[in-house]
């Protein structure tokens, strides 16, 4: 097995081996992402090593984008957080496996590619070897070519090339430390295998099943629609007061959003409590228009004070009637059919003359225009009791779609998620709380959603484009399809194409003729294929070896608005495919906010391109505005922390020129106790306490996920070394104070920008490894975590028993001495004749450890240490500042 070694430069070089200090005149962030990366792909900085130990590598599920939807600014936030945590492991000596996917199995694909070439799909078309679409695609669709599901698949992996160049070089530029060798498209040969695969066993197990049964279904696309897959909209609609007949001409109204649906009315149905209808609990009313005697039921659903009390069950209006449907036994009584308009043919049903013909006004319409003609006709009859109450109601859609869905009875596929059996739904949401979940709140919402699933997933989708399901079926004597005897395909002939591929055992000719084979004409469920990405990525079922080097992974990143999605489908499948989590750790960015709190989105037109803010601020600059957020906090787009960040980068690019110029090297790096013993001088003991504290509390938020407080401690501690530290020694690391005390402060500066480049690395990879090969070999992402035990033993034996507040309290009373001289409007080189400082009695001595450098900095000749208690908002107070006349300061300075 292949060592790991995940640092450079350790131990420290010999004197002779050292490398040498080169730092450029005019140091700058300008043309360091180019640069940079393309030395990170040449060395292969963060290539994962396959020669490998499970304890040894940290695993990450990446969320694969869809590459043939547009860049946003969420793309660099969310994946800038992700990068961060893997920079991290890396250093800390994991074998990191950090892949990437495209998801391009799904409708944002199958649009791009259809209104890019100009073509359709229809899988029962014959592939056509060497296709190529029309160098311009006509404008009508009607006129466009219509391919087969192979070669339209041929076109979208074509196409992806140039959709996932476009996004990987924004990842590159954004410095994410992917390995670009790990990639996969969730469409391609292996991902159609892998999800093929998993279907295949799943329903082995009996994970997986066909039923007949009630379906959301979209009209526009024409497909099913899963439950996670739904968003509740407000319309306007009305109430229609509508009378039902008894058989003694009584009149029981009921209300209704939906009176088109009068025809496919299979029962009413009142709370058992109802007062008002328990007399009329197992008779028959009979339905306005069309004459369907109907059988009146209770049902403890139905809601007293909602309406008249009463409702009409129709088949099906809403999910509420699926449920009545399914417990009171109702019978079915479906009018629209797939395409969203009511069945040519009048139903059975409906047998008297006038219901007939009033049928007849409705066959073929639209759910909207019948609708108004049910409307029209009720009105003509005198059957509208007053009128329609205008309302606003939630109604379910497709995520995708623009029309309400309709719930209409079909066949199909569906997975075991614990919607229908209490016992395997416990068991999803305890894998839920074996999960890492950061931040831990967003648990609740994984169990709000497992607890609330009313059925299984329905992952057969009736679309074109995407992974076919693997199956086909014998046709009997009459060319009905047998389904409870699929015909299933051996698994090293996966993937396959049921429509455009032979059933095994038959012979082409058979197919759709009675006594032969019929392929499913469905595909899976895109998120069927998006929940394996931890099989896919990790090679399972191909590699097993692989697969149990990097699984379960240790994380998967990803949005909280995917939880029940994403997450949850990937929880299902590892548990019914592997019986375990999926992953370790779950980590939950939230969203993008424009300036007014508004999520950002395409369709709100408040998207900002990612392209822009990377030319104006640099990579680093937007990595520290991403990496400010916490995770799982909904993040204002802030153009003002970007600006923050490109400060720091400068500052340390700066102030590390600075540092080596002073003649800080390699050498000079405290490693080890003994080496500790150079740094000597309390000011100098006091940065290695504040660094040492920094170092544990960053590494602690780290471990925690929290990446957020990381960047804070060390950005804090960063601020306080270039504004207050540097500016004190100055004067001793240039030799003012004799060889003993330079080389204190060298080998402070030195340890201190050592650990600084490694703790800043995860969030500005540039800034940070640019100053790290002015005096360094390697790369800095390559270096060990400065928290590491062989690491900071040297800094913490450089900071025993000494106090970080001789930094604080010099630094203040530096503060005070410069403020006295801006007061004066004088130069700060301006020498001071005399002051006093003024601090509690336990702060003198810190004042004193710091005082030579104080003295130093400020220009000071003589400065009184007096014991008190200052009010204001410090306990430091610096006053009675006399200072020298401009001439004789020029003097002195010269």
């Amino acid at each position: 097995m292949a060592e790991q070694t995940p640092g450079t430069d350790t131990p420290a070089p010999s004197p002779s081996t050292a490398p040498s200090v080169t730092v450029p005149d005019r140091p700058g962030l300008e043309g360091l992402e180019d640069k940079l990366s393309a030395v990170w792909r040449e060395d292969g900085t963060y290539a994962f090593d396959p020669d490998t130990t499970r304890e040894a590598v940290y695993s990450i599920d990446t969320p694969p984008p869809t590459a043939s939807g547009s860049l946003h600014v969420g793309h660099m936030f969310s994946y800038t957080q992700t990068d961060v945590l893997a920079r991290y492991q890396r250093m800390m000596g994991k074998n990191v496996f950090y892949p990437m996917g495209w998801d391009d199995n799904g409708l944002p694909t199958e649009r791009r590619v259809q209104n890019y070439y100009g073509v359709r799909c229809d899988p029962t078309r014959p592939y056509i070897e060497g296709y190529r679409p029309p160098e311009q695609p006509a404008k009508n669709q009607r006129d466009w070519d219509v391919v087969s599901r192979k070669n339209f698949i041929e076109l979208c992996e074509e196409l992806a090339v140039q959709d996932e160049k476009v996004f990987e070089d924004l990842f590159t530029r954004l410095g994410l430390s992917v390995d670009w060798s790990l990639t996969y498209r969730t469409i391609d040969d292996t991902s159609r295998a892998v999800s093929q695969r998993a279907f295949l066993r799943n329903l082995s197990s009996g994970d997986a099943y066909m039923a007949e049964a009630p379906t959301l279904w979209d009209v526009t696309f024409r497909t099913a629609v899963a439950q996670a897959e739904l968003e509740d909209r407000e319309v306007p609609g009305a109430y229609y007061r509508i009378p039902f007949l008894t058989p003694a001409g009584e009149k029981v109204f009921i209300e209704t959003t939906r009176p088109e649906l009068l025809p496919a009315c299979s029962a009413l149905v009142a709370h058992p409590d109802d007062e008002r209808y328990r007399g009329l609990f197992g008779t028959t009313v009979t339905s306005p228009l069309f004459g369907v005697e109907v059988e009146v039921r209770a049902h403890p659903l139905a809601k007293p004070d909602k309406g008249s009390g009463i409702a009409m069950v129709c088949t099906f209006g809403d999910l509420t009637d699926v449920t009545w449907w399914r417990e009171l036994e109702l019978p079915t009584r479906t009018v629209v059919g797939r395409d969203g308009r009511f069945h040519a043919e009048t139903p059975e049903w409906i047998t008297t003359e006038s219901g007939r013909t009033e049928y007849t006004q409705l066959a073929g319409k639209t759910v909207f225009s019948a609708k108004e003609a049910v409307v029209a006709s009720l009105g003509v009859a005198g059957l509208l009791d007053g009128e329609p109450k205008k309302i606003t109601h939630p109604v379910n859609f497709f995520e995708k779609g623009d029309k309400p869905l309709e719930v209409i009875s079909s066949r199909q596929w569906y997975i075991r998620n614990g919607g229908r059996d209490p016992e395997r739904r416990e068991k999803l949401v305890a894998r839920g709380r074996q999960l890492s979940w950061h931040p831990e709140f967003m648990r609740s919402r994984y169990e709000n959603w497992v607890q609330g699933l009313n059925g299984d997933w329905l992952v057969s989708r009736q679309r074109f484009f995407g992974v076919p399901i693997p199956v086909w079926y014998p046709l009997d004597d009459d060319g009905e399809p047998d389904y409870d005897r699929p015909i299933l395909p051996a698994e090293d002939r996966l993937p396959v194409d049921p429509v455009a591929e032979t059933a095994p055992g038959y012979e082409d000719s058979q197919r759709d003729v009675p006594g032969g084979f019929t392929g499913d004409p469905d595909v899976l469920d895109t998120w069927a294929t998006s929940s394996l990405t931890p099989q896919i990525a990790g090679r399972w079922s191909r590699d097993e070896d692989f697969f149990a080097s990097v699984f379960p992974f240790d994380l998967r990143p990803q949005g909280h608005d995917i939880i029940r999605t994403w997450l949850f489908s990937t929880v299902v499948r590892a548990e019914s495919l592997q019986d375990t989590v999926p992953w370790n750790h779950t980590a939950l960015s939230g969203w993008i906010l424009d300036p007014d709190r508004k999520k950002m989105s395409k369709s709100k037109g408040n998207v900002v391109v990612p392209t822009e803010v990377l030319d104006e601020y640099g990579s680093d600059a937007v990595r520290y505005w991403a990496a400010s957020a916490k995770l799982g906090a909904d993040t204002a787009y802030e153009v003002a922390q970007m600006k923050i960040g490109r400060r720091l980068a400068i500052k340390l690019l700066n102030a590390s020129k600075f540092a080596l110029n002073l003649g800080a090297s390699v050498e000079h790096v405290v490693r080890t106790a003994e080496d500790a013993a150079v740094i000597t001088n309390p000011l100098d003991r006091a940065l290695m306490v504040r660094l040492y504290d920094s170092i544990r509390q960053a590494s602690r938020a780290f471990e925690s996920y929290d990446y957020a407080r990381a960047l804070d401690l060390t950005e804090s501690f960063f601020w306080q070394f270039t504004d207050d530290y540097v500016e004190l020694i100055k004067d001793r690391a240039y030799g003012g104070h004799g060889d003993a005390e330079q080389d204190s402060v060298r080998a402070s500066l030195a340890t201190t920008l050592d650990a600084l480049l490694r703790l800043l690395a995860p969030f500005q990879p540039f800034a940070t490894e640019e100053v790290w090969g002015w005096w360094r070999t390697g790369s800095v992402h390559r270096a060990e975590w400065p928290g590491q035990p062989d690491q900071i033993v040297g800094i913490e034996a450089a900071s025993a028993g000494a106090t970080a507040d001789v930094l604080a309290a010099v630094a203040l009373a530096l503060g005070g001495i410069r403020k006295a001289k801006s007061e004066a409007k004088v130069k700060q080189r301006t020498a001071v004749l005399s002051a006093v400082v003024t601090a509690p009695e336990n702060r003198l001595g810190s004042l004193r450890g710091g005082l030579a450098d104080l003295k130093a900095a400020g220009n000071v000749r003589d400065l009184a240490l007096v014991a008190g208690s200052p009010a204001g908002e410090t306990d430091v107070l610096v006053s009675e500042v006399v200072l020298a006349a401009p001439e004789t300061s020029e003097a002195t300075a010269g």
